[in-house]
C-alpha cells in the first residue's frame, strides 16, 4: 500500500521553541539588528564584516539548539506518511530529528556560498571570516537568501505541493512571499491543517482544520487527530 503524501511548509514558529528567535515576535529587530543592516545584499555591499558577524552569531545558536518534540513528530509521521517538509527556516533542526526530505527555501545556515556563484557551496560549521575567498576567487557569503533577493527554490515547492494528499502548515505566519503563495498551490479537496500560536489568514484554503498554540502542543494535538483518523 502506498502511502499518502504529507506536504509540509514550516516557519521559524517551529523552531521557536529550541530557542531561536523569530523576526515577527522581535519588533522589527532580529537577534537586536535591524535586518536592513545584516539580511539584505545592500547591506552585504555596505559592510560585509558586520553581515558574517551577524550570521556567525546566528549559526552558533543553531549548533547549541537541539530539535524540540514538533521536530520530532513530523519524523515520526515518516512511518505512516510520504513526507515532504518545505522549510523558510535556515536550521538544520528537522533534519537533526530525523526527517529525510527537507526543502530549505532561504537556504542553510551551515553552507556558505561564492558570493558570484550559487552553485559553488560549502559547507561550514565555524565563524565565516572576513576577507576569506571561495575557489573562485570571490568572496564566501552565507547560503542564504536575503530579503530582497528571489527565492530559486520556490520552482521545486511549487510541484511538491501540488502532489500533495494532504498539506500542513507549522509555524508560519504566511506573510513572507513568495513563501505564503504556496498554500494556493495544494489541492482544494484535500485535508489540510495549520499549527500557529495565531492562526494566520488563510482565506483560499478550503478543508481547513486549524490548532492554535505553540507547535509543540499544536503538533501532539495534530498527531492525536490523525492517529484517530484513518487518513
Amino acid at each position: 500500500m502506498n502511502k499518502k503524501k504529507l506536504v509540509v511548509l514550516t516557519g521559524a514558529g517551529i523552531s521557536a521553541e529550541s530557542g531561536l528567535k523569530t523576526f515577527r515576535d522581535s519588533d522589527g529587530l532580529w537577534e537586536g539588528y535591524d535586518i536592513e543592516e545584516v539580511a539584505t545584499p545592500r547591506a552585504w555591499k555596505r559592510d560585509p564584516a558586520l553581515v558574517l558577524d551577524f550570521y556567525n552569531m546566528r549559526r552558533k545558536n543553531v549548533l547549541a539548539a537541539e530539535p524540540n518534540k514538533a521536530h520530532q513528530i513530523l519524523a515520526s509521521f515518516q512511518d505512516k506518511f510520504d513526507v515532504h517538509i518545505i522549510t523558510q527556516n535556515i536550521d538544520d533542526l528537522h533534519e537533526r530529528a530525523g526527517s529525510y526530505s527537507v526543502l530549505h527555501l532561504h537556504g542553510e545556515i551551515l553552507k556558505m556560498r561564492s558570493d558570484q556563484d550559487p552553485a559553488l557551496v560549502q559547507e561550514i560549521r565555524s565563524d565565516m571570516i572576513y576577507g576569506a575567498l571561495a575557489p573562485d576567487g570571490h568572496a564566501w557569503r552565507p547560503d542564504v537568501v536575503w530579503f530582497e533577493e528571489p527565492v530559486p527554490r520556490i520552482s521545486q515547492a511549487v510541484p511538491i505541493v501540488r502532489s500533495a494528499d494532504i498539506f500542513l502548515v507549522v509555524g508560519t505566519s504566511l506573510l513572507v512571499y513568495p513563501a505564503a503563495g504556496l498554500v494556493d498551490y495544494a489541492p482544494h479537496d484535500i485535508p489540510r491543517y495549520i499549527v500557529d500560536k495565531k492562526i494566520p489568514y488563510a482565506g483560499s484554503m478550503s478543508n481547513l482544520h486549524a490548532i492554535e498554540g505553540p507547535a509543540t502542543e499544536g503538533m501532539a494535538r495534530l498527531a492525536e487527530m490523525l492517529n484517530k483518523n484513518d487518513i
